[in-house]
């Protein structure tokens, strides 16, 4: 009964699950949660202002800033334009460190 038996290939080819595809899994979306829901719940709920029961978050949510001024208009870049300002503002601080120099 101890012996180990080699199986036959043909029940290892019926065995073969390389070919056989799972179901997707199936996962419940959520709604995501704006800037200004997050902003209620933060000072609605006292869990928030304190994490692991230890560190008082209070003072860092008074002077978080609203969104309003996070916000940033898209803008969208032209790498050669972007390269020359760049560029342009280096000459101009390395010509500047030069003009020191020498006086």
């Amino acid at each position: 009964a101890d012996i180990p038996v080699i199986p036959d290939l043909e029940e290892v080819q019926e065995e073969d699950l390389a070919m056989q595809v799972a179901a997707p899994p199936s996962v419940q979306v959520n709604r995501v949660l704006t800037y200004r829901d997050l902003d209620k719940d933060l000072m609605k709920y006292a869990a928030f202002q304190t994490v692991d029961g230890e560190v008082d978050l209070k003072l860092l949510t008074k002077v978080l800033a609203p969104e309003h001024e996070l916000r940033e208009d898209d803008v969208s870049w032209d790498w050669n334009h972007l390269f020359t300002e760049v560029s342009s503002e280096l000459v101009t601080e390395w010509d500047l460190g030069q003009s020191e120099r020498e006086d």
